[in-house]
């Protein structure tokens, strides 16, 4: 009996002791809102090459197309195959509520990314996080770096004390193209900027969209544009395209600024078609939520992981002008 239950023993502490977190096999589900996005390629990219690094863990890619109903399917899926934590990129940052359903009912902790739901839906549940940046800041930067280009180059070219713009927005009632919106232009006019509206579009993050959209634009105000505001990248270089294939010489372009410093994005602030964007730190949002991801699977402390009221991690959005374009390339370039 004695050796009974000395057997039963050094099992069970067996049990409790013998693995180590690089032991045991860690299995990460990840969906998107859009396979296509340029910055969210590049920031799944690295977050695909940070986890190849880690031992015993796969990853599980998937993309929702832009629909709601598909991705809450793979997030279903996932944590039907067993996924010890799920990273979202909502499709509508509205309609979380089936994925945060789901993952609770299962214990799944879910990392949502880069659209930032409500705070109602982040607090549901301890298992929820977010790791993003600050979309107001984006917009004030862009208006600033705007504003500085305009009050040092003849951007007002009709003289009449007005800058005439144009805003190439995101999906309508998207949280982040509001705001990015509304603090650049606010900005501009905090900056002294005398701005007239010409017109707003939406163009749904794209640069196909944004430059049949931008087409349109030059056709019906031509060289009275001065000044072209993109929500992000995409958006601006589909307005570049759009000045590249008219009748408008390059002296007569207005000044164009996108936001997200995507490797496009930043290779055309080099070559001078874009004056410049604003840096949302892909590589960094990347990394982190790799290391949370891992830190909750492998249940490690996530107490140096700086998460704010437990649950956000945000990076700083940097202004990126022909200065500095190509420092941030190269580190890009080097993910």
């Amino acid at each position: 009996m004695k050796k009974l239950l000395s057997l039963m023993l050094a099992v069970f502490l067996a049990g409790c002791t013998a693995r180590t977190p690089t032991e045991q096999k860690i299995r990460i589900g990840v969906t998107v809102y859009d396979q296509y996005d340029t910055f969210i390629s590049e920031l799944i990219s690295t977050f695909n090459a940070d986890i190849a690094g880690r031992e015993n863990i796969t990853v599980d890619n998937y993309s929702a197309s832009k629909n709601q109903l598909t991705q809450n399917k793979q997030v279903q899926q996932m944590i039907n195959d067993g996924c010890n934590v799920i990273c979202v990129n909502l499709v509508d940052r509205t309609e979380p509520s089936r994925i945060i359903e789901a993952a609770r009912k299962a214990g799944v902790p879910v990392i949502f990314f880069n659209r930032e739901l409500v705070e109602e839906d982040l607090m549901q549940w301890e298992g929820l996080y977010y790791i993003g940046a600050d979309a107001e800041e984006s917009g004030i930067i862009q208006g600033q770096i705007a504003a500085d280009i305009i009050r040092n180059t003849a951007a007002d070219r009709n003289e009449d004390g007005l800058i005439s713009y144009i805003v190439l927005e995101g999906e309508a009632g998207h949280q982040d193209a509001i705001v990015r919106t509304e603090k650049s232009v606010g900005t501009l006019m905090e900056e002294g900027i005398q701005v007239e509206k010409l017109g707003s579009a939406i163009a749904n993050w794209n640069r196909s969209q944004a430059q049949t959209r931008m087409a349109q634009y030059i056709d019906q105000f031509g060289t009275d544009i001065e000044l072209v505001l993109g929500n992000n990248d995409d958006m601006a270089l589909g307005a570049i395209d759009a000045y590249k294939s008219s009748r408008i010489s390059e002296e007569d372009w207005p000044v164009i600024v996108g936001i997200d410093g995507t490797e496009p994005g930043l290779k055309a602030v080099i070559d001078g078609d874009l004056d410049g964007t604003v840096y949302n730190d892909s590589r960094g949002q990347a990394e982190a939520m790799a290391a949370l991801a891992y830190a909750l699977a492998a249940g490690e402390s996530t107490e140096n992981l700086s998460l704010k009221d437990g649950k956000y991690i945000r990076l700083p959005y940097l202004r990126i002008t022909a200065e500095n374009a190509a420092d941030y390339l190269e580190q890009a370039s080097s993910q």
